[in-house]
């Protein structure tokens, strides 16, 4: 057994993985390990190596498969990988991190090489990779270098999407920017009433100066 997993083992509870494997609708294992004691086991076990990790049909093994590629030094040529981990991760729980906390983060530093591979996940048939390309927005915007430019291509061209997880980071995008720059965001919001879901307008109106929300939310009834 994987030295991080027996590391892992004795911190779980029962209880606590039966109500997670509820809460996430997964058919993995639990531990019923929280994410801090994760994380404290990985960083005393750097070296280990996340594609072997992610192997273990145990929710905590991928979770700590995530958090090993958090601390790792990672490119545009590490983007393929995270693409396979995302398809079979298959839920916001392992999805978001892979996307926006590592490959954003490799968009960020590398965007000449990162952001064609990132761009083809937008048009992907796999929702959960156009839902990460939107989720790789993130990091640039809290760093103060937002790319509206494909913030707009991206999410105009998931905005009739059914599917919910579209419809969320939609909003979420536009959430975060608004904490930047509210002005962008409520034009942006104003010009898409007509074909904005109810989520996803919520969430972009949610940290808006309230005038411009309430203004918002007045234009949309």
């Amino acid at each position: 057994m994987h030295q991080i997993i027996e590391a892992l083992r004795p911190l779980g509870s029962p209880e606590r993985a039966e109500q997670e494997k509820r809460y996430l609708k997964s058919d993995m294992d639990f531990l019923g390990v929280p994410l801090p004691g994760i994380r404290r086991v990985v960083k005393q076990h750097k070296d280990a190596d996340p594609e072997e990790l992610w192997q273990y049909p145990l929710w905590e093994a991928r979770m700590a498969a995530v958090e090993l590629l958090k601390l790792r030094d990672l490119t545009a040529g590490d983007l393929p990988l995270i693409a396979k981990l995302i398809r079979e991760g298959a839920g916001w729980a392992l999805v978001d991190p892979l996307s926006g906390d590592i490959a954003g983060r490799i968009a960020l530093e590398h965007p000449r090489t990162a952001w064609p591979v990132i761009d083809a996940w937008a048009d992907d048939e796999d929702f959960w990779l156009r839902r990460s390309a939107l989720l790789c927005l993130l990091p640039g915007i809290r760093a103060g270098q937002p790319d509206t430019g494909r913030l707009d291509r991206y999410a105009e061209a998931m905005l009739g999407e059914k599917e919910f997880f579209i419809r969320k980071a939609i909003g979420w995008v536009l959430r975060e920017l608004s904490k930047k720059d509210p002005g962008y965001v409520t034009a942006w919001t104003e010009r898409h009433l007509a074909a904005m879901s109810g989520v996803t307008f919520r969430e972009a109106v949610r940290r808006l100066p309230a005038q411009d929300a309430a203004k918002l939310t007045t234009a949309r009834r």
